[in-house]
């Protein structure tokens, strides 16, 4: 009997997404005999029952386009504004779920999509997600879509930053994306030759980081470049999160969306952070401090070849695990094969930088300040 597919892309978007959905669609179609379907802007379109065939015609040369073709939001199943409230629209999105005969829903999204995608086939949903994300924070998967293009474009910034460091003897901080992991600012800030490079994992000493410069300068390298993840902070603003996050961890229900809410509440305040930490360092060095934010030229544009052929290769993996009817599961990219992991032990969990990573100890031995 004929599989029928839906397939939605949430969260961020991410260099990769279309090869994602061109190699699940193209597998379906034409080795399976699938139908297949997408659904508008993630989860929300899902619930709205927003829907695009996508048949031979809407694949045919999404391959290097940046972005998703479907479209993305960060509205959460059990969290959605509706009519000025927060609604947990996952009984709606079943119904949306069994109105077009779907056999599986596949999910392609970071470490929010999985826990969300959790939640669908709590409901007794068949769910198979991928895991894309620049952040590269997703458990249980070598690398994720959207990571190589990502680090790629950093670093070349943190290249064309040098010059005008040096020429102005300033400290140039580069903010990187990462909220709550520095795999993106740590591999972009060693191939860039960042001199300081700051993550969410190892909080911040600011008199440390200005030792640093200072004895930079003093030795005659009157610039320094500072490469942060957006999300790292300062020691003291560490611990007023982490006691916050045991919170949600806990909680159940309306609780924890209460939780969630407030653990956001607290994170916002913490926007800007960068560019508190350049004056701060202006102040303690006599440097002038420059701030370059690359926000989201990062995860636009064309995916990298590498990120085709991984997008590729899950997306035809996911393919292969509908028609055997393996569900509940995300396709993890496992060296040059993809396997499938069991969702629940996905949903939930962040993929962070080790304090012993190899990539750390790199950092150090080359001499880079890590802030502590």
């Amino acid at each position: 009997m004929t599989k029928y597919v839906g397939i939605l892309t949430a969260g961020g978007d991410s260099p990769g997404l279309n090869a994602a959905i061109r190699g699940l669609g193209k597998a379906a179609l034409g080795s399976y005999g699938m139908q297949v379907i997408g659904f508008r802007d993630g989860f929300r379109g899902f619930m709205e029952n927003r829907t695009l065939d996508l048949d031979n015609s809407t694949l045919s040369g999404i391959l290097t386009l940046g972005g998703t073709v479907l479209g993305t939001s960060r509205d959460k199943p059990h969290r959605m504004p509706v009519g000025g409230k927060l609604l947990d629209m996952t009984d709606v999105m079943a119904d949306n779920y069994h109105k077009h005969n779907l056999d599986v829903l596949v999910c392609m999204g970071g470490a929010g999509t999985q826990k969300n995608a959790h939640r669908l086939a709590q409901k007794g949903l068949n769910i198979i997600t991928l895991p894309k994300t620049i952040d590269n924070d997703v458990v249980l998967t070598d690398v994720t879509v959207g990571f190589d293009t990502a680090l790629s474009i950093a670093t070349e910034a943190i290249d064309r930053l040098h010059s005008t460091a040096h020429s102005h003897h300033r400290i140039v901080v580069v903010e990187l994306m990462g909220n709550k992991v520095g795999w993106l600012a740590l591999a972009a800030g060693i191939a860039g030759g960042a001199d300081v490079i700051l993550i969410p994992e190892i909080p911040y000493d600011v008199e440390s980081i200005a030792g640093a410069i200072r004895r930079r300068s003093h030795g005659g390298k009157r610039f320094s470049i500072v490469a942060v993840a957006e999300g790292a902070l300062s020691k003291q603003d560490a611990e007023a999160l982490q006691a916050a996050e045991p919170k949600v961890a806990k909680a159940r229900g309306a609780a924890e969306a209460k939780a969630e809410a407030e653990l956001e509440q607290l994170e916002a305040q913490h926007a800007g952070n960068t560019m508190r930490l350049a004056k701060q360092l202006e102040g303690l060095t006599g440097l002038e401090s420059r701030v370059t934010i690359l926000g989201y030229v990062q995860r636009g544009g064309i995916p990298s070849a590498a990120d085709r052929l991984l997008a590729t290769r899950l997306g035809t993996a996911c393919a292969d695990l509908i028609d055997k009817g393996q569900y509940g599961v995300m396709v993890a990219a496992r060296k040059e094969d993809a396997k499938p992991v069991p969702l629940e032990d996905v949903a939930g969990k962040l993929r962070s930088v080790a304090l012993d990573h190899a990539w750390v100890a790199a950092a150090r031995r080359v001499g880079t300040c890590m802030g502590d």
